[in-house]
């Protein structure tokens, strides 16, 4: 427990590293790593991801991957996540940014990442500058990639290797179905339970905004003044649009700024089935054979039509 715990340690600074120095990321996180942090297995018993935990809006993914695989073979798994690129977010410090990605993969257990030595130049070039990991020393079926810029990295490709049923008896020639997620933004709450400023905050109580201040940290400070003369003070984070202002009355709960969340988190399944190059050849050796017997049919049909039309003649 305590390497795992080390391990997780050590790639999430790392995975923080790279993402700050090797794609020049800004204040606007998509962390599938936090996952890592909080929960030792992705997806609950109900399917849920994660990471849908934090990104409470739903958007849509897509994942391609081949619909069968051979044993020891590298393929690719690609997951879309699409948004327009044009849109904004509001940053931790309050100030526009781009929108960055994070995606994760949960294949079936035996299949993993690929080494960089089984990977293509091609797949090399797509990923040039994108660190993919395992979520885990225990679940090394489970890839996580992120925080990265958005408006290059739509599709996030990863590199699998698949099993070979012949050296792993835990791995059959079946049909096994695999997870993928994606998200884009940044999420409405973080892993300690705290909401994040991607939020729309509501008056704490009913009455009258008496005054709209601003802080030094430029946030608004929304003082509200209810029937019995309790006077209540709420502050609504840096960058965030009003909806309302002084001499407003308001409702408790009724939103005080526009919800600025154009992100979200998308997750969808799909199968794929590990074939046995046995199988497939003696597939086709069947075909093979049943297609040189209709032909044997033929030619012998042929010959009767020949021998009877001779008899007839003669």
């Amino acid at each position: 427990m305590a390497t795992n715990k080390f391990f997780k340690s050590l790639l999430f600074t790392f995975t923080i590293a790279i993402g700050l120095f090797g794609f020049s990321v800004e204040n606007s996180f998509a962390y599938p790593v936090f996952a890592q942090q909080g929960y030792s297995n992705p997806r609950a018993a109900n399917g849920k991801l994660a990471c849908a935990n934090c990104h409470l809006n739903q958007k849509a993914i897509e994942i391609e991957a081949p619909q069968g695989v051979l044993p020891n073979s590298v393929f690719e798994v690609e997951i879309k996540v699409p948004y327009d690129v044009n849109r904004q977010q509001i940053s931790a410090d309050g100030k526009p940014a781009d929108l960055n990605v994070g995606g994760i993969l949960i294949l079936p257990k035996g299949f993993k990442l690929a080494s960089k030595t089984q990977i293509s130049p091609e797949v090399k070039a797509k990923n040039k500058g994108v660190f993919i990991s395992p979520y885990s020393t225990e679940f090394d079926n489970i890839l996580v990639v992120g925080p990265i810029a958005g408006k290059t990295h739509q599709q996030l490709i990863f590199p699998v290797v698949a099993p070979d049923p012949d050296k792993d008896p835990e791995v059959k020639y079946l049909s096994y179905p695999f997870y993928g997620g994606g998200n884009r933004g940044r999420g409405q709450v973080y892993p300690t339970g705290e909401r994040s400023n991607i939020n729309s905050f509501g008056a704490t109580q009913a009455g009258q905004i008496t005054e709209i201040t601003a802080t030094e940290k430029s946030e608004s400070k929304i003082t509200i003044v209810n029937s019995n003369g309790v006077t209540t003070s709420q502050i609504i984070p840096a960058g965030l649009q009003l909806l309302v202002k002084q001499g407003d009355i308001v409702k408790a709960e009724q939103p005080l700024n526009i919800d600025p969340n154009v992100g979200g988190f998308g997750q969808e399944e799909s199968e794929i089935v590990l074939q046995s190059s046995a199988r497939i050849i003696g597939y086709l050796a069947f075909c093979f054979c049943l297609l040189l017997t209709q032909v044997l049919l033929v030619l012998k049909k042929k010959q009767y039509e020949k021998v009877q039309a001779a008899e007839l003649n003669f």
